[in-house]
């Protein structure tokens, strides 16, 4: 038994006030309606109906389902009908959740284009590196660092984050140059960098080859959110790890240099992720696929950038 078929024709039934009528508004033979009651009723183990030769009497649990039913038909009437509609135009408000560092490098620059794209939906940015909780605050999807630890989240991997090790020219003038990992537990400091609901700074890792060393370096200060922690060490605190493509513009005007090139950090995984309760609507899809393409772009840009240029 189809039981959603039988439950639109069931209510059907109780509003026409007879099989005969409800037959004809569905473009049914009389017996398939009557055979769908049947099999409904046979289903729930309770008569729904008490039929007479002219009408249909609906019964006390007749009443009751009808009217659950009644309101469950239409909801899956609305439902099918705004995602057709989003279908053609996705509209309405998109909650996302990232880090500053990811807002101004990636999504700001090119909101314009999304906009164009998509006029209709409107975008709410929760800027930080705060743990979130997803449905009190409504957010619909966020961007993470790291392999989420909460298996509530749906995750899709969106690309892999170069990490290098930059430290301001005022600094290494005055700590100097670090040509191994060992050589920071002398007297060098980091700008400490934690997740609040950890309260534990983290250690900076190097690799070269098969060889890994962590680094848990002495701070001046800590903070919890990227933009700040890029400040500070331009601003000369203290020795940094980040994306490469955060730090470009620090870099390009010479407030950030580049040390340690020979052991770069394993690369970080990033992640797409939302709530498996929460429903992906198309407004939330466009906009993933959107940002999934903006960052694959952006590296695609930030390789060809470093690739050497061949001369002719």
């Amino acid at each position: 038994m189809d039981q959603l078929s039988a439950m639109r024709v069931f209510t059907r039934v109780v509003e026409a006030g007879n099989f005969s009528k409800a037959a004809t508004s569905l473009k049914m033979p009389k017996t398939t309606v009557t055979t769908a009651v049947q099999a409904l009723e046979a289903h729930l183990g309770a008569k729904l109906l008490n039929r007479t030769t002219r009408q249909v009497v609906v019964t006390t649990d007749g009443a009751l389902y009808y009217e659950r039913a009644s309101r469950i038909l239409s909801e899956l009437d609305e439902l099918d009908g705004s995602l057709s509609s989003s279908l053609a135009q996705p509209s309405g408000k998109v909650r996302i959740a990232l880090s500053g560092g990811f807002a101004d490098r990636i999504i700001m620059p090119a909101l314009c284009d999304f906009h164009i794209r998509y006029p209709g939906i409107q975008l709410d940015f929760d800027i930080g590196d705060r743990i979130v909780d997803y449905i009190a605050e409504n957010i619909d999807c966020a961007l993470r660092a790291g392999t989420p630890s909460d298996q509530s989240l749906v995750a899709r991997k969106v690309a892999d984050l170069e990490l290098r090790t930059y430290a301001a020219p005022r600094y290494l003038d005055k700590m100097g140059i670090p040509t191994h990992p060992h050589d920071l537990r002398n007297g060098h400091f980091g700008v400490g960098y934690m997740k609040a609901h950890e309260g534990r700074v983290f250690p900076m890792v190097f690799r070269q080859g098969e060889e890994e060393v962590q680094v848990q370096l002495d701070y001046v200060i800590s903070v919890n959110e990227f933009r700040s922690y890029i400040a500070a060490a331009a601003a000369g605190i203290g020795i940094a790890q980040a994306i490469d493509f955060t730090v470009r513009d620090h870099v390009d005007r010479g407030e950030l240099v580049e040390i340690l090139a020979d052991w770069p950090r394993d690369p970080i995984p990033l992640f797409i992720v939302y709530p498996q309760t929460r429903h992906l609507s198309n407004k939330v899809r466009v906009f993933v696929d959107w940002l999934a393409k903006r960052l694959q772009d952006t590296q695609n840009c930030e390789m060809r950038l470093k690739a050497p240029v061949s001369s002719s």
